[in-house]
């Protein structure tokens, strides 16, 4: 067989290093950018963060005031005049006597009378650190007049409670535990419990929630309420949780006035009375963008907070242009630079263009609310601002607007659409700011099923099946008609 050339034509698709970053920053959150920008100026000498003018703090420390000629009889005095305030500010005061109770507390309070120029920012970290629950416990303790070997029994409990303040371990199993030469037994056991119960908050220690509500209960006034919900809690606690209140009634034989109150009464308990002690980390958001309403027109702008202002390092540029035969690490670090420089411009024009194309599709929500929401698709947007899908994916991801109705995420706007008898479309967002809407004004003696709201909405026209409205309620976290029902 005779060996034959043949030419094939073919089209690859090859990335670029300028358009990979530029991807990859696309898609980066706020905290994620500024994170991965640190670790590029740490890598690269050629970029530097641009500093803000105008620094109001150094320029008052070094403003300069009015200025005597040298060697004239005004300076003289002025240094003279300035040289005694020193030394009066140096002196003591000596209508302050340090003698006493007065210096005994200021040398506790400040170890040894000098303040610590951190003192004021670890006052103010000690001020925003929440106790834990432990901390909080062992704290009263210590003030209860116990003895050593009770006092250490206490606190072995308080370190078996859970987060919510309760002990989910029976006494028995946590007998063994203790040490055999102390000689515990369980009803030093059971008087460390009760010595717990009766600490701050209410309701600590309990073994399950019912003598948990008890014993918030037992800390209110007497009353022929408290007593009605203190039967409830101990032995009907399952028909409470279950709204079967005419079961109550009879079980308790009392009228809906009086079950009314004891019920009030319970639904002010707190069931997790050590959750409020909880070490949860708080997040904050950075929005990118922020939505304003200027002459009747909502308009978009970017945050300038969120934005990193980078510029080229001048003293490694001037290097870099006194050499430019030679060849080196610089020239390459230059051309990053510009690139990063380059693609995180092009990321705030792009998240600022996708950002306005969605108030503009959803003007009627910045206007009216969830229910005016309308059904919007990434492609719709794609299509509008001749951008692949893919892109405006990653811009609407992990990325937030700061509107007149709170801080929302991009994807926020983008949701599902349920058909209209019109021939139309709602948003599902809408159709869950309409189920709010009637759960929240619905008879609380005869509240809404699935079935009823879906008729409901069927009345204006928005097509629900049954099933999606306990879907949508159920995200909602609104409780099913017979949990929702009340005297």
């Amino acid at each position: 067989m005779k060996p034959s050339l043949q030419l094939k034509l073919s089209q690859h698709l090859a990335l670029t290093p300028q358009l990979q970053q530029s991807i990859k920053l696309l898609q980066l959150s706020t905290l994620e950018l500024n994170q991965e920008i640190e670790k590029i100026l740490l890598e690269n000498p050629m970029l530097e963060r641009e500093e803000p003018e105008g620094d109001l703090g150094s320029s008052r420390a070094e403003a300069p005031g009015p200025v005597a000629p040298a060697g004239s009889e005004a300076a003289h005095e002025r240094d003279q005049e300035q040289s005694r305030e020193a030394d009066r500010e140096r002196e003591p005061d000596q209508d302050f006597d340090n003698s006493g109770e007065a210096g005994e507390w200021m040398a506790a309070g400040s170890g040894n009378g000098q303040r610590d120029d951190d003192d004021e920012a670890d006052f103010q970290e000690f001020q925003a650190a929440v106790p834990s629950l432990r901390d909080h416990l062992d704290a009263q303790v210590a003030l209860t007049p116990l003895s050593d070997r009770d006092r250490a029994l206490v606190r072995f409990l308080i370190e078996a409670l859970d987060d919510d303040g309760y002990l989910s371990q029976d006494l028995e199993d946590l007998l063994p535990l203790l040490p055999t030469e102390l000689g515990f037994d369980l009803d030093d056991l059971n008087i460390a419990l009760r010595q717990i119960q009766s600490l701050d908050p209410a309701g600590i220690g309990a073994t399950d929630v019912s003598q948990c509500l008890g014993l918030q209960l037992r800390t209110l006034p007497p009353s022929e309420a408290r007593q009605l919900a203190l039967a409830i809690v101990a032995e009907h606690l399952e028909l409470l949780a279950a709204r079967d209140f005419l079961k109550l009634k009879r079980a308790l034989r009392c009228n809906d006035d009086a079950l009314r109150e004891a019920h009030n009464l319970i639904l002010g308990l707190n069931p997790r009375p050590g959750a409020q002690f909880s070490q949860a980390d708080t997040r904050y958001v950075v929005p990118d963008v922020v939505v304003r309403k200027i002459r009747n027109a909502w308009v978009v702008s970017l945050n300038p907070d969120a934005m990193p202002r980078l510029r080229i390092n001048q003293l490694y540029a001037q290097i870099l242009r006194d050499n430019r035969g030679a060849s080196g690490s610089l020239s390459s670090h230059l051309q990053e630079a510009r690139w990063l420089i380059k693609n995180v411009q092009q990321r705030f024009e792009t998240i600022q263009r996708v950002s306005q194309a969605i108030v503009d599709r959803q003007r009627q929500f910045f206007d009216y609310g969830d229910v005016a929401m309308r059904p919007l698709t990434l492609r719709e947007i794609a299509e509008q601002l001749d951008l692949h899908e893919s892109t405006v994916s990653r811009v609407t991801t992990q990325k937030y607007m700061a509107t007149p109705r709170g801080i929302f995420e991009f994807k926020y706007f983008f949701g599902s659409h349920v058909a209209t008898d019109s021939g139309g479309a709602a948003s599902s967002t809408a159709i869950r700011a309409l189920i709010r809407q009637l759960v929240g004004a619905e008879d609380k003696r005869k509240p809404l099923s699935d079935a009823k709201i879906a008729e409901l909405l069927g009345q204006q026209g928005i097509v629900v099946a049954r099933r999606t409205i306990a879907k949508y309620r159920e995200s909602l976290d609104i409780p099913p008609v017979s949990l929702r029902k009340t005297i």
